[in-house]
């Protein structure tokens, strides 16, 4: 028996069992007994004022789009989630589709043919919420844009597909979203990330599993009992976007008359694919001559297998219509002291060179509940053979991943690390960038650290937020890099109280309606300090001197504890979840966020999770 949190994969054996309470335990981590992780404290811009981070967003001319509230998304889920956790902090359970205005195909589907009795639900459900994203520019038209997150008919029963949301005017408006279609009959599909390639084909990865529930509301995993015995029980696959798609419905979702599956399981415990992320190398040549990788994509995930996590690679060339050759068998990551266990969070880079690169989370067994490494990997012809990894950081203090993660609410981290590649020659190679999360102060501070030789040496991390107080969390940190060479770090930023009562901000944030927190006593939380949250931005040039302070890419704060899905039961309230990530992308002069919110800009009554889209000028 397995079960699901957040999109980590915890497995019925005593060695995963045994990984799981390690990284549980980290929250009991402070800096009375460990020191500060090497970075924390080390601001090169200064430290900032609450006053003037909030007022950054309009001195730098931000903008704010509520994207996924503008239209109506409905899709018949494959297990209907049949709890409703209201009226507190605004869950209403799955609601029956009022009338879908995305053009959408609403169900049931052809792949939901093969279901057991009682599957798929009886009627179209109401999208209601949307966590984790992520978002990218077309390379052939800055002004086209797509972004990706989970797309949630039961937030507290965590039943999702993956959905889209696409934009023609460089993120003024938003006409074109729905679910991602091919899939709909697993029970979830989960991990939004996307990438484009050379010709403006774009390629969505996906994690589709199947599940059914308890009658306690647990998740049951179960090979050979699953829903829909007629498709897999859990993949690594692909839906395409051709260019030129304007049709919500336009996709290609299979290869060679099957489902585009780049990696599939069913046989249960020893095979379970997690945290899958996609690049193509958009080289057309490498120095001067064709790139022999041209418009390969590769595909990165770790395979669970009842003793820990492996991390693998697969790639296919991709053809200008959107089609691929098959995909490569899967090719073993180099990982630390050879150790094959506890390996995972990949992030597949492509440099100028062709090099692809990837960054890697490894929970050393050896540092108990204490650390992780944070670990880098590459290949120069390829995808076939792997230099690493090289230690960008070693025994960092990461948050909890299960569990009251952050002080005062109940929502969780979950991917500590991220990784970007530049695009200036430092010498004989472009430059590596790793940021990650350090909680050895008991609170979230963001690092950030840089490799100019391939991962040979490492620059000492420096601290990217800039807030004055010490005791408030930055978390969940995401890179990008400009045409410049800009460096742009975004993350989740708790430094603003909440509105206090009796003001127009604290009734839009709906703060009213979060009231039985097991973590917070003095609810409504009017006024709570480290409670809710906004997004931050910080820009670095390549050599990673800052240009300026942190900058609030969020208008308005918002209260984490509204609908947010409860990752392993709803009635397990304590365990709820934001995602693992969100998106940063920079294009020509812009830095563009997707993030999530659950604030009320007029367009959002129930205070679902919706994600956010900002723009804003790179300096």
């Amino acid at each position: 028996m397995r079960n699901r949190v957040g999109g980590f994969r915890l497995i019925a054996s005593s060695a995963a069992a045994s990984m799981f309470c390690a990284m549980s335990q980290l929250t009991t981590v402070s800096s009375a007994t460990t020191g500060l992780d090497p970075g924390v404290g080390n601001v090169p811009q200064g430290l900032q004022s609450n006053s003037a981070y909030a007022a950054s967003f309009k001195s730098h001319a931000v903008t704010n789009v509520f994207v996924t509230s503008q239209q109506v998304s409905c899709y018949t889920p494959e297990v209907p989630s049949p709890f409703n956790n209201g009226p507190n902090d605004g869950y209403t359970g799955e609601l029956p589709c009022p009338g879908a205005t995305t053009r959408e195909e609403v169900g049931p589907y052809a792949s939901q043919a093969t279901s057991r009795t009682g599957y798929p639900a009886t009627t179209p459900m109401l999208v209601t919420d949307h966590s984790e994203s992520d978002i990218r520019v077309d390379p052939t038209n800055p002004n086209h844009i797509i972004g990706s997150s989970k797309w949630f008919t039961g937030a507290e029963g965590y039943n999702h597909l993956l959905g889209f949301y696409e934009s023609w005017d460089g993120g003024k408006t938003w006409p074109t979203m729905g679910h991602v279609p091919g899939y709909e009959g697993f029970t979830d599909n989960t991990d939004p990330v996307g990438a484009f390639d050379y010709w403006g084909n774009y390629y969505q990865a996906l994690l589709p599993y199947q599940f059914y529930y308890d009658k306690s509301g647990f998740k049951k995993y179960e090979t050979g009992n699953e829903p829909n015995p007629g498709i897999d029980n859990e993949a690594v696959s692909v839906a395409v976007r051709p260019h030129g798609a304007t049709d919500v419905k336009t996709w290609l979702t299979t290869h060679n008359g099957r489902p585009d599956n780049v990696f599939t399981t069913n046989a249960g415990l020893g095979q379970e694919p997690d945290k899958e992320w996609i690049a193509i190398d958009r080289n057309l040549t490498v120095h001067g001559k064709p790139n022999p990788t041209f418009n390969r994509i590769y595909m990165m995930y770790v395979n669970f297998n009842g003793n820990g996590s492996k991390p693998y690679v697969q790639w296919a060339d991709g053809h200008a219509d959107g089609t691929h050759t098959d995909w490569s068998a899967p090719v073993l990551l180099p990982t630390a002291n050879g150790s094959t266990n506890n390996n995972t969070y990949l992030f597949p880079h492509v440099d100028p060179d062709g090099v692809v690169y990837t960054s890697i989370i490894n929970y050393a067994s050896k540092q108990g509940s204490c650390c992780v490494n944070v670990l880098m990997d590459f290949s120069t012809d390829g995808g076939a053979t792997w230099f690493g990894p090289s230690t960008a950081a070693s025994r960092v203090h990461t948050p909890p991943l299960s569990g009251a993660g952050y002080a005062n609410t109940t929502f969780e981290d979950g991917i500590e690390e991220t990784f970007a590649v530049g695009n200036q020659l430092s010498g004989r190679h472009y430059p590596v960038y790793i940021a990650y999360e350090s909680k050895s102060s008991g609170f979230g501070n963001i690092l950030l650290t840089a490799s100019y030789d391939q991962g040979t040496t490492w620059a000492s991390p420096v601290q990217v937020n800039d807030n004055a107080s010490a005791t408030v969390d930055e978390f969940q940190p995401n890179l990008a890099v400009g045409p410049d060479g800009t460096v742009s770090v975004n993350f989740y930023d708790r430094r603003l109280a909440c509105p206090s009562a009796g003001t127009r901000d604290a009734a839009d944030a709906g703060l009213a309606l979060d009231r039985s927190s097991p973590v917070y006593s003095g609810l409504p939380p009017y006024g709570a300090s480290n409670y809710c949250i906004t997004s931050s931005v910080q820009f670095y040039y390549p050599d990673l001197r800052p240009k300026g302070h942190n900058i609030r890419i969020t208008q308005h704060s918002w209260d984490p504890q509204l609908n947010s899905p409860d990752r392993q039961c709803p009635c397990n309230p304590s365990d709820t979840f934001l995602g693992d990530y969100f998106g940063n992308e920079l294009a020509g002069s812009f830095d563009y966020a997707s993030f999530v919110s659950t604030y009320d800009d007029g367009t959002n009554a129930s205070h679902y999770q919706q994600q956010v889209v900002a723009k804003i000028s790179v300096p």
